[in-house]
Protein backbone atom coordinates (compact mmCIF):
# COMPACT_ATOMS: atom_id res chain seq x y z
CA UNK A 1 0.00 0.00 0.00
CA UNK A 2 1.21 3.46 -0.20
CA UNK A 3 4.19 5.59 1.05
CA UNK A 4 3.20 9.22 2.13
CA UNK A 5 6.05 11.62 2.87
CA UNK A 6 5.30 14.43 4.54
CA UNK A 7 7.29 17.33 3.74
CA UNK A 8 8.37 20.85 4.77
CA UNK A 9 10.18 23.34 7.39
CA UNK A 10 10.56 22.48 10.67
CA UNK A 11 7.13 23.56 12.73
CA UNK A 12 4.96 23.94 9.34
CA UNK A 13 2.41 21.81 10.39
CA UNK A 14 3.74 18.43 9.18
CA UNK A 15 2.27 16.13 12.66
CA UNK A 16 -0.91 18.04 12.52
CA UNK A 17 -1.52 17.04 8.44
CA UNK A 18 -0.44 13.57 9.11
CA UNK A 19 -2.60 13.11 12.07
CA UNK A 20 -5.67 14.60 10.38
CA UNK A 21 -4.93 12.10 7.05
CA UNK A 22 -4.70 9.21 9.31
CA UNK A 23 -7.92 9.76 10.86
CA UNK A 24 -9.57 10.41 7.58
CA UNK A 25 -7.99 7.04 6.24
CA UNK A 26 -9.00 4.91 9.39
CA UNK A 27 -12.15 6.30 9.57
CA UNK A 28 -13.49 6.39 5.17
CA UNK A 29 -11.62 3.66 3.59
CA UNK A 30 -10.95 1.48 6.93
CA UNK A 31 -7.57 1.39 6.58
CA UNK A 32 -4.19 0.74 8.90
CA UNK A 33 -2.33 3.75 9.15
CA UNK A 34 1.11 3.26 11.02
CA UNK A 35 3.35 6.87 10.70
CA UNK A 36 7.16 6.17 11.72
CA UNK A 37 8.47 10.01 12.42
CA UNK A 38 11.29 11.52 14.68
CA UNK A 39 8.95 11.30 17.56
CA UNK A 40 8.61 7.07 16.83
CA UNK A 41 12.59 6.78 16.92
CA UNK A 42 13.03 9.35 19.64
CA UNK A 43 14.76 11.63 18.07
CA UNK A 44 16.77 14.39 20.15
CA UNK A 45 16.17 17.15 17.18
CA UNK A 46 18.94 20.12 18.64
CA UNK A 47 21.26 16.94 19.52
CA UNK A 48 20.76 14.92 16.07
CA UNK A 49 20.38 18.22 13.82
CA UNK A 50 23.57 19.82 15.07
CA UNK A 51 25.60 16.49 14.15
CA UNK A 52 25.46 15.61 10.33
CA UNK A 53 26.71 11.99 11.09
CA UNK A 54 23.98 12.19 13.62
CA UNK A 55 21.40 13.01 11.18
CA UNK A 56 22.74 10.79 8.64
CA UNK A 57 22.16 7.90 10.81
CA UNK A 58 18.96 8.96 11.82
CA UNK A 59 18.14 9.34 8.24
CA UNK A 60 18.57 5.82 7.84
CA UNK A 61 16.80 4.84 10.65
CA UNK A 62 13.81 6.46 9.23
CA UNK A 63 14.14 4.87 5.82
CA UNK A 64 14.95 0.88 7.46
CA UNK A 65 11.84 1.70 9.41
CA UNK A 66 9.76 2.25 6.06
CA UNK A 67 11.40 -0.35 4.45
CA UNK A 68 10.65 -2.92 6.80
CA UNK A 69 6.82 -1.36 7.17
CA UNK A 70 5.79 -0.71 3.86
CA UNK A 71 3.20 -3.52 3.01
CA UNK A 72 -0.01 -4.37 0.47
CA UNK A 73 -2.29 -3.97 2.51
CA UNK A 74 -1.78 -0.95 4.93
CA UNK A 75 -0.83 2.96 4.33
CA UNK A 76 2.35 4.38 5.57
CA UNK A 77 3.08 8.10 6.80
CA UNK A 78 6.80 9.38 7.40
CA UNK A 79 6.03 11.97 8.96
CA UNK A 80 9.37 13.92 9.36
CA UNK A 81 11.43 17.02 7.72
CA UNK A 82 12.64 15.40 4.13
CA UNK A 83 13.89 18.36 3.30
CA UNK A 84 16.99 16.88 1.21
CA UNK A 85 16.08 15.77 -2.73
CA UNK A 86 18.26 12.83 -2.28
CA UNK A 87 16.72 11.59 0.70
CA UNK A 88 12.97 11.83 -0.75
CA UNK A 89 14.21 10.24 -4.21
CA UNK A 90 15.95 7.05 -2.36
CA UNK A 91 12.61 6.58 -0.16
CA UNK A 92 10.48 7.03 -3.49
CA UNK A 93 12.96 4.01 -5.06
CA UNK A 94 11.95 1.50 -1.76
CA UNK A 95 8.31 2.69 -2.53
CA UNK A 96 8.97 1.80 -6.26
CA UNK A 97 10.85 -1.87 -5.25
CA UNK A 98 8.09 -2.49 -3.17
CA UNK A 99 5.55 -1.85 -6.38
CA UNK A 100 3.57 0.35 -4.47
CA UNK A 101 2.37 4.06 -5.24
CA UNK A 102 3.93 7.53 -3.23
CA UNK A 103 3.06 11.11 -2.86
CA UNK A 104 4.52 13.89 -1.12
CA UNK A 105 2.54 16.61 1.14
CA UNK A 106 4.35 19.52 1.49
CA UNK A 107 3.24 21.79 4.33
CA UNK A 108 4.12 25.22 3.08
CA UNK A 109 4.32 27.98 5.82
CA UNK A 110 6.84 31.09 5.96
CA UNK A 111 10.11 30.86 8.10
CA UNK A 112 8.76 33.19 10.34
CA UNK A 113 5.58 31.41 10.72
CA UNK A 114 7.26 28.68 11.23
CA UNK A 115 9.94 30.17 13.77
CA UNK A 116 6.96 31.62 15.91
CA UNK A 117 5.48 28.55 16.02
CA UNK A 118 8.51 26.86 17.19
CA UNK A 119 8.98 29.64 19.93
CA UNK A 120 5.20 28.41 21.14
CA UNK A 121 6.73 24.57 21.64
CA UNK A 122 7.67 23.28 25.22
CA UNK A 123 10.90 23.53 25.55
CA UNK A 124 11.66 19.86 24.67
CA UNK A 125 10.04 19.92 22.15
CA UNK A 126 11.52 22.97 20.53
CA UNK A 127 14.52 23.38 17.97
CA UNK A 128 16.95 26.12 19.17
CA UNK A 129 16.98 29.04 16.64
CA UNK A 130 20.58 28.21 15.30
CA UNK A 131 19.50 25.22 14.30
CA UNK A 132 16.15 26.31 13.30
CA UNK A 133 17.59 28.93 10.82
CA UNK A 134 20.09 26.29 9.63
CA UNK A 135 17.31 23.16 7.92
CA UNK A 136 15.45 26.48 6.78
CA UNK A 137 18.90 27.35 4.46
CA UNK A 138 19.23 23.72 3.81
CA UNK A 139 15.52 22.94 2.55
CA UNK A 140 15.60 21.65 -0.74
CA UNK A 141 11.36 22.13 -1.49
CA UNK A 142 10.09 19.40 -3.77
CA UNK A 143 9.32 20.01 -7.40
CA UNK A 144 6.27 18.16 -9.11
CA UNK A 145 8.43 17.64 -12.16
CA UNK A 146 10.74 15.50 -10.18
CA UNK A 147 9.16 12.01 -10.43
CA UNK A 148 10.01 11.33 -7.14
CA UNK A 149 8.42 14.40 -5.97
CA UNK A 150 5.02 13.63 -7.94
CA UNK A 151 1.92 13.65 -6.88
CA UNK A 152 2.70 16.59 -5.18
CA UNK A 153 0.22 18.28 -3.13
CA UNK A 154 1.44 21.71 -1.43
CA UNK A 155 -0.63 22.85 1.39
CA UNK A 156 -0.51 26.13 2.90
CA UNK A 157 -1.19 26.34 6.70
CA UNK A 158 -4.54 27.51 6.37
CA UNK A 159 -5.97 25.35 3.75
CA UNK A 160 -8.30 22.25 4.17
CA UNK A 161 -6.25 18.97 3.84
CA UNK A 162 -7.99 17.36 -0.06
CA UNK A 163 -8.09 13.92 1.73
CA UNK A 164 -9.96 12.32 -1.06
CA UNK A 165 -7.40 14.05 -3.87
CA UNK A 166 -4.75 12.54 -2.17
CA UNK A 167 -6.52 8.96 -1.20
CA UNK A 168 -7.31 8.78 -5.39
CA UNK A 169 -3.57 9.75 -6.10
CA UNK A 170 -2.15 7.00 -4.23
CA UNK A 171 -5.48 4.20 -4.13
CA UNK A 172 -6.39 4.78 -7.91
CA UNK A 173 -2.87 5.05 -9.72
CA UNK A 174 -0.53 2.52 -11.09
CA UNK A 175 2.33 1.98 -8.85
CA UNK A 176 5.87 2.43 -11.27
CA UNK A 177 7.33 -0.62 -12.27
CA UNK A 178 10.31 -1.19 -10.73
CA UNK A 179 13.40 -1.60 -12.68
CA UNK A 180 17.17 -2.81 -12.74
CA UNK A 181 18.47 -0.07 -10.05
CA UNK A 182 15.71 -0.71 -7.43
CA UNK A 183 14.90 -4.17 -8.03
CA UNK A 184 15.50 -6.67 -5.20
CA UNK A 185 17.04 -9.58 -6.80
CA UNK A 186 18.55 -13.18 -4.98
CA UNK A 187 22.64 -12.26 -4.58
CA UNK A 188 24.18 -15.57 -6.45
CA UNK A 189 27.26 -14.25 -7.92
CA UNK A 190 30.33 -14.98 -5.14
CA UNK A 191 32.22 -11.63 -6.49
CA UNK A 192 29.20 -9.18 -6.52
CA UNK A 193 30.89 -6.65 -4.07
CA UNK A 194 34.36 -6.91 -5.99
CA UNK A 195 32.71 -6.06 -9.01
CA UNK A 196 30.19 -3.31 -7.55
CA UNK A 197 33.22 -1.98 -6.70
CA UNK A 198 35.52 -1.95 -9.37
CA UNK A 199 32.68 -1.03 -12.10
CA UNK A 200 31.56 1.62 -10.04
CA UNK A 201 35.10 3.13 -9.81
CA UNK A 202 35.96 2.27 -13.68
CA UNK A 203 32.44 4.44 -14.38
CA UNK A 204 33.46 7.48 -12.31
CA UNK A 205 37.19 7.41 -13.86
CA UNK A 206 35.99 7.47 -16.97
CA UNK A 207 33.68 10.53 -16.23
CA UNK A 208 36.23 12.65 -14.87
CA UNK A 209 38.53 11.63 -18.07
CA UNK A 210 36.04 12.20 -20.52
CA UNK A 211 35.06 15.59 -18.49
CA UNK A 212 38.51 17.24 -19.80
CA UNK A 213 37.28 17.74 -22.98
CA UNK A 214 33.15 17.77 -22.27
CA UNK A 215 30.98 20.84 -21.63
CA UNK A 216 27.39 20.54 -19.64
CA UNK A 217 24.90 19.23 -21.60
CA UNK A 218 26.44 16.86 -23.35
CA UNK A 219 26.31 13.05 -23.37
CA UNK A 220 29.01 10.71 -21.95
CA UNK A 221 29.27 6.65 -22.79
CA UNK A 222 30.28 4.34 -20.27
CA UNK A 223 31.59 1.19 -21.62
CA UNK A 224 29.27 -1.75 -20.60
CA UNK A 225 26.28 0.65 -20.16
CA UNK A 226 22.94 1.44 -22.24
CA UNK A 227 22.69 4.68 -21.37
CA UNK A 228 24.48 7.65 -21.66
CA UNK A 229 25.33 9.87 -18.35
CA UNK A 230 24.07 13.30 -19.10
CA UNK A 231 25.94 16.21 -17.95
CA UNK A 232 24.34 18.87 -16.02
CA UNK A 233 27.75 20.31 -14.82
CA UNK A 234 31.11 19.57 -14.12
CA UNK A 235 31.72 17.45 -11.13
CA UNK A 236 34.17 17.30 -8.97
CA UNK A 237 36.08 13.99 -7.03
CA UNK A 238 34.46 14.32 -3.96
CA UNK A 239 31.07 14.71 -5.56
CA UNK A 240 30.70 11.89 -7.66
CA UNK A 241 32.88 10.28 -4.50
CA UNK A 242 29.67 10.70 -2.66
CA UNK A 243 27.52 9.38 -4.95
CA UNK A 244 29.14 6.12 -5.31
CA UNK A 245 29.20 5.67 -2.38
CA UNK A 246 25.06 6.10 -1.93
CA UNK A 247 24.68 3.98 -4.90
CA UNK A 248 27.29 1.17 -3.42
CA UNK A 249 25.70 0.92 -0.02
CA UNK A 250 21.87 0.85 -1.92
CA UNK A 251 22.96 -1.71 -4.03
CA UNK A 252 24.69 -3.97 -1.78
CA UNK A 253 20.94 -4.63 -0.06
CA UNK A 254 19.17 -4.27 -3.61
CA UNK A 255 21.89 -7.09 -5.34
CA UNK A 256 21.57 -8.48 -9.18
CA UNK A 257 22.15 -11.55 -10.62
CA UNK A 258 24.13 -10.52 -13.74
CA UNK A 259 26.95 -8.11 -12.90
CA UNK A 260 27.14 -7.21 -16.13
CA UNK A 261 24.20 -4.99 -15.25
CA UNK A 262 26.08 -2.79 -12.65
CA UNK A 263 28.01 -0.01 -14.94
CA UNK A 264 24.38 0.45 -16.62
CA UNK A 265 22.65 0.66 -12.95
CA UNK A 266 24.79 3.55 -11.99
CA UNK A 267 24.72 5.64 -15.02
CA UNK A 268 20.94 5.67 -14.33
CA UNK A 269 21.91 6.20 -10.25
CA UNK A 270 23.73 9.28 -11.60
CA UNK A 271 21.50 10.45 -13.70
CA UNK A 272 18.48 10.74 -11.49
CA UNK A 273 20.79 12.39 -8.72
CA UNK A 274 22.31 14.80 -10.93
CA UNK A 275 18.86 16.65 -12.08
Amino acid sequence: MPLILMCGLPCSGKTRRADELKRHLESKYDKTVHIVSDHTIQVDRNTVYSDSRREKDIRGTLKANVDRKLNKDDVLILDSLNYIKGYRYELYCVSKSSKTTHCVIHCEVSPERASDWNQQRDETEKYSQEIFDALVMRFEAPDSRNRWDSPLFTIQWDDELPCDAICDAVFHRKAPPANMSTQSQPLSSTNFLYELDRISQDVITVLLEAQKTSIPGDKINIPGAKDKIHLTHNLNISELRRHRRQFISFTKTHPVEDTTLIANMFVQYLNNSLQ
